[in-house]
């Protein structure tokens, strides 16, 4: 490795970051090509099936008579198989780039290891594999929870008084929640609701809010709506039935739910039944995983946030304290212990 290749890579990690939102099922990726180290081309990954990191900056790059004089760093293992598009390494040894330097190996099965392989036997190419790995696995957390633990990547998200309540007791609907968050946090939140491919609450939380449950204050695309309703029972005047702005999931219990299942619905409307005698976080993630869902966010309410956390099947959490109090009210969920 030479001194100071790291500014590289760096910035191959910051076009690929570029891609939030907009590349799932794929990886976020990132390309820099450098010689004499000055950067020649560089591009990302920025939506699925459109072109990868490595043949944007190929593509980009005007003097193509350096590229054989050139290195490729690039923040995954470039792809040696037929998807959406013709493989990458393919288009590195055609254009005979010698050393290429790869952050992270690519967990996907198809490719995982044999991008290098190829690159190193086929072409003679120089492969460097692990620079900024830790930085690159972060940024991939949901591609490579996906293609590993065969589950969405999970973050549960609440605000919550000073004194640890997330709301008032309310008996019905025309009581509205209590806001915690500022406008600036309001809007991060939909940052989170458009950076996550699926946004979950439970059966209370869609009945008490009736929450819309997509990306208004963000730009970009919603994310899927998955409601759980185990006994089929939410009314459907809630706007979830009728919005038409993100598709919704509605996961119910298949023993508990005989006769109440509509026999039509609106397009932007899915019911998946679940097997069991309760509605069980691993249930709900396996579904989700073979539904194509890489990340999931949680926000609540606070029996279906607990749910997932005594079943220690989460990632990431993400919690706004407001500086007031309320005295009295819905006690926020239980924080385990430090893993």
């Amino acid at each position: 490795m030479i001194e100071g290749e790291e500014i590289f890579m760096r910035r191959a990690l910051e076009l690929a970051s570029l891609g939030l939102g907009t590349t799932s099922p794929n990886p976020q990726v990132g390309a820099v090509l450098v010689h004499e180290g000055k950067i020649i081309g560089e591009g990302y990954h920025r939506h699925s099936g459109e072109g990868h990191a490595e043949v944007l900056a190929v593509a980009s790059v005007k003097e193509r008579h350096l590229l054989p004089k050139s290195t490729l760093y690039v923040t995954l293992e470039p792809c040696a198989h037929y998807g959406k598009t013709p493989p990458c390494v393919e288009l590195i040894l055609k254009e005979r780039i010698p050393r290429v330097v790869v952050a992270m190996e690519d967990p996907f099965p198809a490719v995982s290891g044999r991008g290098i392989q190829r690159l190193r036997e086929e072409g003679g190419v120089e492969v460097l594999v692990g620079m900024l790995e830790e930085e690159a696995r972060r940024l991939n957390a949901p591609f490579i929870t996906a293609h590993t633990l065969h589950r969405p990547y999970v973050t549960l998200k609440w605000a919550q008084s000073l004194d640890g309540y997330i709301d008032r007791v309310r008996s019905n609907r025309s009581e509205r929640p209590e806001l915690f968050s500022s406008p600036l946090q309001q809007r991060l939140v939909h940052r989170e609701r458009f950076a996550h491919d699926a946004i979950l609450v439970g059966y209370r939380t869609a009945l008490l809010d009736d929450p819309l449950l997509n990306n208004r204050l963000w730009w970009g695309r919603s994310p899927l709506r998955v409601i759980l309703d185990p006994y089929l029972e939410l009314p459907h005047d809630l706007r979830i039935f009728s919005d038409r702005t993100a598709p919704t999931l509605i996961l119910y219990l298949a023993s508990e739910a005989r006769g109440r299942l509509p026999q039509q619905c609106p397009s932007h409307l899915r019911y998946l039944p679940l097997t069991g005698q309760r509605i069980h976080p691993q249930a709900i993630l396996s579904t989700l995983h073979q539904e194509g869902v890489q990340s999931l966010l949680v926000e609540g309410g606070s029996t279906t946030l607990a749910h997932f956390l005594e079943a220690e099947l989460y990632d990431d959490l993400l919690i706004e304290v407001c500086p007031r109090t309320l005295g009295k009210g819905i006690p926020a969920p239980h924080l385990p212990q430090p893993r």
